[in-house]
Order: structure tokens, then C-alpha cells, then sequence
């Protein structure tokens, strides 16, 4: 997935339609993680921690147990009823979502990581095959380095009656623990901000404990 891939996609935005209902809603403050991963609860961003809105503050709304509803496009398929997930929003088309699941062990949550970038790797095309009359583009942006690595990934789509959507993914690991952070709004490729997301992904990463 190093190079760009162009091909026929769902519209991004149906992605996420649904986390636009968090805009105006107030953030909810999440409670201290304990000291050790494995008796810890992982902590969720804060909306001053998403890539910056050049026009509103991001709202973010509870911190939620099980999966997000509706699921998210590339990733949701795979997260068990086990994750927790926040969903955020601007007072505009720009919103965001952090899920994170905490495993047995390490090595689960490392063959969990590796399900979700497949997933991720193989979603256009999948989407593609749901509904042949969009055309995406999609990007891998590379690995970080932060605990257990960190990868980030870009989903553009363009459909025939002129919508045009750009998404962010990034899937990062903590020992045991797995966490994904998607960011979207309207636009392409030129407007991703793909440096700020990146920054996102690390504290994500850095911060669960």
C-alpha cells in the first residue's frame, strides 16, 4: 500500500455522517489512568489534542463501552464488542473517532493491529465492489515511531454527483492495548492534514498510559 491506488469507492463522508451529530456537545472529562497498563483504563484524547480546525473549537462527546454505531468504514468490521471508543466534532463538516481495544495479552493485541492495517490496506477496493459509482485514491503514510509503532493512512473519494471527502486512519499499539483514530471532512488529499494528524496519533499512542 506504499503507492497511491486509484480506484471506485464509497464517499468518505458516509464514513463519518454519524459523528457529526457530537458537534456541540460539551467534553466530557475522562477519569487518570491508573500507573501499569495492565490494571490500567486507557485514556482518550482531549478535542484540543485532534489536528486543529482553522475556524472552531472540536467538541468531544462521552467516553463510550462497545462498538461505535454505526461502524466505521476499513476498521469496523473487525473491532469486538470489548472496545470503547469517543467521537468528536467541529461546528463544521470536520469530525473525528478514537476507538481502542484492550486485549488478553500483547501478542493478541499485536495480531489485532496487523487484522486492522489489512482491513485498512484492503478497504477501497472492498468499498469499491459495495458501490462502483464513487472513485477514491489511497495513500499509506508510513509508520511512527511511538510505543509499539503507529501507521497512518489517507482514503480520498470523489463521487459522479460531485461530493468529495477525505479521511485520515491511523491504528497504533501499547502493549495490549490497540487504539485507532479516524478524522474526516470534506475535501481531498490537499486538504488532509496529514503532519497535525500524525501528532494526533502520537499522543494518542503515548497517552492511553
Amino acid at each position: 500500500m506504499g503507492e497511491t491506488m486509484q480506484i471506485r469507492a464509497r464517499g468518505i463522508r458516509t464514513t463519518v455522517a454519524a459523528l457529526a451529530a457530537v458537534a456541540g456537545v460539551a467534553a466530557v472529562a475522562v477519569p487518570a489512568a491508573a500507573t501499569t497498563p495492565d490494571s490500567a483504563t486507557p485514556r482518550f484524547l482531549e478535542p484540543a489534542e485532534l489536528p486543529p480546525h482553522p475556524t472552531s473549537p472540536w467538541y468531544a462527546g462521552p467516553v463510550t463501552a462497545g462498538q461505535p454505531d454505526p461502524l466505521p468504514v476499513c476498521v469496523g468490521e473487525a473491532l469486538p464488542s470489548i472496545a470503547t471508543h469517543r467521537s468528536y466534532g467541529t461546528e463544521f463538516d470536520t469530525n473525528a473517532q478514537q476507538i481502542t481495544v484492550v486485549e488478553r495479552t500483547a501478542q493478541r493485541a499485536k495480531d489485532f493491529a496487523a487484522l486492522l492495517r489489512k482491513d485498512i490496506a484492503g478497504c477501497a477496493k472492498k468499498l469499491m465492489e459495495q458501490d462502483p459509482d464513487l472513485t477514491a485514491t489511497q495513500k499509506s503514510y508510513g509508520r511512527l515511531n511511538v510505543e509499539e509503532g503507529a501507521h497512518v493512512y489517507g482514503l480520498h473519494t470523489a463521487s459522479a454527483w460531485g461530493s468529495s471527502d477525505i479521511g485520515l486512519f491511523s491504528v497504533g499499539r501499547d502493549g495490549r492495548t490497540v487504539t485507532v483514530v479516524l478524522w474526516g471532512q470534506m475535501g481531498n488529499f490537499q486538504h488532509a492534514q496529514v503532519a497535525d494528524f500524525k501528532k494526533t496519533t502520537v499522543t494518542a499512542v503515548n497517552k492511553l498510559y
